[in-house]
């Protein structure tokens, strides 16, 4: 029996010569987009978006939005009160006259666009952005609802995206059907 060993030290340097030339750019290519991707500001907190298409006019489903006598409907019971113009307050009120939402119309454009601030009366005093933009699609409308500067794995931002998903659900069957949604808790 005969054993032979390998020195592998030459052949890491030929390797080292011949390959490192076309590999030392990939290289630096991963390295400078490792250091962008973890530069980026994480600070800023990630929109909540949601999109559901409504069998309905603009008009109508800007009208639903808009008007306290819909929301109640669908909004946890809650009249939305606001002339719409920017700048203006806005506020959620429940059947005992007490606020749940409120904030300052940022952007109106009836029936196309509407930017509000949103403040949560129930919670802490953080402020964020919440955006309705209605779209026509056919016989329908694609409504998309954005809710930006909220984090969304606190407990607050938890109920907000439920609430979300339950409003959005009551709004298009109240504008489809002409009934209010009935969800058990």
């Amino acid at each position: 029996e005969k054993l032979h060993y390998l020195n592998t030290v030459p052949i890491q340097l030929v390797y080292d010569r011949w390959v490192g030339k076309y590999a030392r750019p990939w290289a630096r290519t991963l390295t400078g987009l490792k250091y962008a991707l973890e530069e980026l500001d994480m600070t800023t907190k990630p929109a909540h978006i949601f999109e559901i298409f409504i069998r309905a006019t603009p008009e109508q489903l800007w009208q639903a939005l808009t008007d306290g006598d819909l929301t109640a409907q669908y909004y946890y019971g809650a009249r939305v009160e606001s002339d719409w113009a920017p700048g203006s307050p806005y506020a959620y009120r429940g059947a005992d006259g007490s606020t749940m939402i409120d904030g300052t119309v940022v952007e109106s454009d009836p029936p196309r666009r509407l930017v509000t601030t949103f403040r949560a009366a129930f919670a802490d005093d953080s402020t964020s952005t919440v955006t309705w933009e209605i779209a026509p699609a056919g016989a329908a409308c694609k409504l998309t609802l954005t809710h930006e500067g909220l984090d969304f794995t606190s407990p607050l931002g938890l109920s907000v995206r439920d609430g979300w998903s339950r409003i959005l659900s009551g709004l298009k069957t109240l504008i489809e059907t002409g009934a209010p949604l009935a969800i058990a808790d």
